[in-house]
């Protein structure tokens, strides 16, 4: 039969605590990147509608130009 050494479970459950720790940090850093991911994509957003708001009336005049 197959040996399980490769799953420890330690029974002083004092172990766990720099575990979780890490863990604490690795799931604060993932928040805080989704979050300046997010700023990042609303500014950008900002952005491009503006870009293309100033573009949009010399494509109306470009149109009414061409049709006549």
């Amino acid at each position: 039969m197959m040996s399980m050494d490769f799953l420890y479970f330690p029974q002083d459950k004092s172990e766990y605590i720099p575990a979780f720790i890490t863990l604490t940090i690795f799931v604060i850093g993932a928040i805080v990147a989704v979050y300046l991911f997010y700023k990042y994509s609303k500014k950008e957003e900002k952005l491009i509608e503006e870009k293309y708001r100033l573009h949009e009336p010399k494509n109306k005049e470009q149109q009414k130009n061409e049709l006549s």
